[in-house]
Formats: structure tokens, C-alpha cells, sequence
């Protein structure tokens, strides 16, 4: 498991501080460019389901986030890493679509996002190594 994927766990198993979806793709990019956790949580607060109105997924978001950050969030891109998120999921990539299509009781929530994170912080990590990024 990658140094990316293993501080995305620890922020999505964290039971102490709710980490949303944005928060826990971002947070780990940012971390390694020198942005704090604390800077990189407030940063993406308002990220976190679906832009807190079930629009675009938060794990999308923060991915997006991601790929800016490290100066790979142009057109391209930022379609390529659309593309691979929504051919993961039917063409789907709002939260709140995402969440009727693939959850079916409330147990199954937190195993969903937590999936629909470590996809898009594997997408990111090799979109970046692939441009000698990361």
C-alpha cells in the first residue's frame, strides 16, 4: 500500500474526526507539499458530500484537488480523471446518485465512500506518477 493510500485509511478509520470524502483524497497530496492537515481539512470543508448538496462526489472533488495541486488539473486531465471515475461507476458522479444507485441500507454508506476515496487517490497517484509528479 502506497504512503498516499496508507494516510487515506488512517483519515477514513480516524473515529475521532470525521474526515468527508474530499478531505480524505486531498488531504494526503497536500500533506506532501507541505500543506498542513489542518489547512488542507478547512480548505476542502465544504467539499464533502457532494459540495453538502449531493452534487459532485467528494472523493471526486478531492482528487480534482489533488491533480491542481500538483499542477495536472488541466482539461486533460482533470476529463481523464473524470472518465476513470465514472467508467468505475456506471457514468455516474454525484454524490447523491452514486449513493441510490450502489447503496441499499444505511450499513453500506461508509464502505461505499470509503471505496469511491481510495479509487480516486489511486487514479490520482498514478495520473501524477505518470507525469513524473510524484
Amino acid at each position: 500500500m502506497t504512503e498516499m493510500m496508507k494516510r487515506s485509511h488512517a483519515l477514513r478509520d480516524d473515529t475521532t474526526t470525521h474526515y468527508n470524502c474530499a478531505q480524505a483524497v486531498f488531504i494526503p497530496f497536500a500533506e506532501k507539499k507541505g500543506i498542513s492537515a489542518a489547512q488542507a481539512t478547512a480548505i476542502t470543508a465544504n467539499f464533502g458530500n457532494g459540495m453538502r448538496a449531493g452534487l459532485t462526489c467528494g472523493a471526486i472533488t478531492g482528487g480534482l484537488m489533488a491533480l491542481g495541486l500538483y499542477d495536472a488539473g488541466d482539461a486533460e486531465a482533470s476529463a481523464e480523471f473524470m472518465r476513470r471515475m465514472k467508467d468505475l461507476h456506471g457514468g455516474l458522479s454525484d454524490c447523491r446518485d452514486l449513493l441510490r444507485e450502489e447503496v441499499h441500507s444505511p450499513a453500506e454508506k461508509k464502505p461505499h465512500c470509503d471505496g469511491m476515496v481510495y479509487e480516486a487517490v489511486e487514479i490520482v497517484e498514478e495520473m501524477l506518477m505518470a507525469r513524473g509528479l510524484l
